[in-house]
């Protein structure tokens, strides 16, 4: 039936779209449509030519976890061979290669390894905030959250009172996946619920944690799925108290399946082309009118992908994150360092801006 007129204008002017038509723009809109639009919202809520980017390093707590999770290669049982907590001399020596390079975050994951409680994050964030006070903790995730809640018998509220005051100072969007129940009990049954999800961001808002948000796409869910998860996001962050962060970005990125039980055993595949990519950045750019950024993912859709998608709708490349182990063991991730990092922004006709988890510039690289 196409995209009519009077739709178009109202997204170019900036009017909020329902999921109807979002539905209809996603489907019926030619690509170049959605990312003019897009590109011009971007412009709207970053005026200039700026495109952020950080250091950081991603360091697994452990990867022991219970939820195995059907997309995960990463996870292992207590009694593998390989299954590792990390040691205080660990994270000394990748704290030491991080600063060395000038990053000043960590990301910290890992599985839900249920010998570990509360008490044991919040010693870990005291140690890590005594040793290495300027590093920002950006770490674990609602479904974590969850599941600590849920051992310990705490509110969600209280578990992340406790975190933030032992030293967490930002919570990834980590686990979101698609939001949507029918799809997590295929791709991820002992994960947390998409009420719970949600719920641990309300209250990570209420206490004005900073939080990202993501979307893991293309394997089971569908297109409608995929935008009722945008519509909660953006419900969501409608919600956050006045003068709190939120959400301060969404970060989607395709499935990457080599030899995770959801391709091999489910006969899942990874199924979305960069032409996909691009249209779902674009959507979400129009359709999350109140989060700030939208971060593309050049670790999973490389550079000439990440570099077009500046121009249609998002305004981050991300980190150059020195180390990540989940996402590179189902796929083949895309490394670039810090000067390779300014060098294609530029190259996309942009002024790289190095900035920290709240997206405020810590260095600036002009052309």
């Amino acid at each position: 039936m196409g995209v009519s007129d009077h739709l178009y204008d109202r997204v170019y002017s900036g009017v909020r779209i329902t999921l109807s038509e979002a539905l209809n723009l996603w489907e019926e809109a030619p690509l170049a449509m959605l990312m003019y639009l897009a590109d011009s919202m971007r412009r709207r809520l970053h005026p200039g030519n700026k495109v952020g980017w950080m250091i950081d390093r991603n360091v697994n707590i452990t990867n022991i976890c219970f939820s195995h999770c059907r997309f995960c290669n990463f996870c292992r049982t207590a009694n593998s061979n390989d299954a590792y907590v990390t040691t205080d001399e660990e994270y000394d020596r990748k704290i030491s290669e991080l600063t060395a390079i000038g990053g000043d975050q960590l990301l910290l994951q890992g599985g839900m390894n249920p010998d570990l409680g509360l008490d044991f994050y919040t010693n870990l964030f005291s140690r890590l905030k005594r040793r290495w006070p300027d590093v920002k903790l950006h770490a674990l995730g609602p479904p974590e959250v969850a599941w600590l809640a849920r051992a310990e018998k705490m509110s969600y509220h209280d578990v992340l009172a406790a975190l933030r005051d032992a030293g967490l100072d930002s919570l990834p969007g980590a686990g979101a996946e698609i939001l949507s129940d029918r799809v997590r009990r295929i791709v991820a049954p002992a994960k947390a619920t998409t009420a719970e999800w949600l719920g641990v961001m309300r209250e990570a808002h209420r206490l004005n944690l900073p939080t990202s948000a993501t979307m893991m796409f293309g394997h089971a869910e569908t297109v409608e799925e995929r935008i009722e998860h945008l519509i909660l996001l953006r419900k969501l962050q409608d919600a956050k108290p006045e003068g709190h962060d939120g959400f301060v970005t969404f970060i989607p990125w395709p499935f990457m399946d080599r030899g995770t039980r959801l391709a091999e055993k489910d006969g899942i595949h990874s199924r979305v082309t960069a032409a996909e990519y691009l249209r779902l950045i674009a959507m979400s750019r129009l359709v999350l009118d109140n989060i700030p950024n939208l971060q593309s993912s050049i670790l999973t859709v490389g550079k000439e992908t990440a570099m077009i998608s500046l121009h249609g709708g998002a305004n981050d490349l991300g980190s150059v994150m020195i180390e990540e182990n989940v996402v590179s063991a189902a796929g083949d991730p895309f490394r670039v360092d810090p000067e390779t990092m300014r060098q294609i922004i530029t190259d996309a006709g942009f002024t790289p801006v190095r900035r920290d988890q709240r997206y405020m510039p810590v260095e600036e690289q002009g052309n």
